[in-house]
């Protein structure tokens, strides 16, 4: 056991959405806001997850400076580009820092990070704004520890991207759940189906089931508290969409009917851009 204490603190990100085309929608809450945790002790410190542009990610690097501890490794919780994408900036400034996650996120960042999907996605979105790519490696266990503490790999599998993990600290009863829980934020659904939802609403109830004191998404509003109850809030949106989905015919009905039950979330891109995967247009 450490005779150290552990605490953490929380860092937001804004950025614009990545799907712009809203047939209409609330226009002060088109924008999204990324979460960067540190853990730390007396002396060390552990990142989870980064940002997606230069300057974000510029910002984070003297954020974590300001605390004054040593950065032994940048924990990301899953691959998608806006998670991973400040690994180079961080291990610039923190060269000791190794960049960890589990071997089906570090696929998915390959992925994610490649020149193609780069090319025709990030850098459509954020023109001249994302940063040379550096990927995690694979961690290879189910914890890793700072000053002695416990830092315990969650496989949750398919939430908003394949592969998803969270960070469970027993010590603080503190889950970093990445995007395995959302809060107060439109889910990105895109890349999901009726199954994987299911799957992922049960995810986050199984992370619920660890009775955790509190709970960081990884996309919040930033003032929004970091309530374990966001974890239940999550699984339901998830099935209201399912349901949603049954019983509409079109994607504008699909996106109208989740906007009446959550009208005040974050970035309704979400809402639209995963409205269009589970209903396509017929041509």
């Amino acid at each position: 056991m450490s005779d150290s204490k552990l605490g953490y603190a929380v860092h937001t990100a804004t950025r614009q959405g990545v799907t712009r085309d809203l047939p209409h929608g609330p226009e002060d809450l088109q924008w999204v806001s990324n979460n960067a945790t540190l853990i730390y002790g007396d002396q060390d410190a552990v990142l989870v997850d980064t940002y997606t542009s230069i300057e974000q990610n510029a910002e984070l690097v003297q954020w974590v400076r300001s605390f004054g501890k040593r950065l032994t490794y940048i924990y990301i919780t899953h691959g998608h580009g806006d998670h991973f994408f400040g690994i180079g900036q961080l291990q610039e400034a923190f060269p000791e820092a190794k960049a960890v996650t589990s071997q089906g996120s570090v696929d998915v960042a390959h992925f994610q990070g490649g020149p193609r999907y780069r090319a025709e996605f990030w850098e459509k979105l954020f023109p001249g704004q994302i940063p040379e790519i550096a990927y995690p490696e694979p961690l290879g266990a189910e914890f890793f520890e700072l000053e002695g503490h416990r830092l315990e790999v969650i496989e949750a599998g398919f939430t908003d991207a394949s592969d998803s993990t969270s960070l469970w600290v027993p010590d603080l009863r503190l889950i970093v759940a990445g995007d395995v829980a959302y809060n107060d934020t439109h889910l990105y659904t895109a890349e999901t189906t009726t199954e994987t939802r299911e799957h992922w609403a049960q995810a986050a109830e199984q992370l619920a089931a660890l009775r955790p004191a509190a709970v960081i998404a990884g996309h919040k509003k930033p003032d929004a508290v970091d309530d374990p109850a966001i974890l239940e809030q999550t699984a339901n949106y998830l099935r209201d969409f399912n349901k949603a989905v049954a019983e509409t015919a079109t994607a504008e009905e699909l996106y109208d009917r989740m906007l009446a039950l959550h009208p005040r979330r974050a970035n309704p891109g979400a809402l639209w851009g995963g409205s269009k995967t589970a209903k396509p247009a017929h041509s």
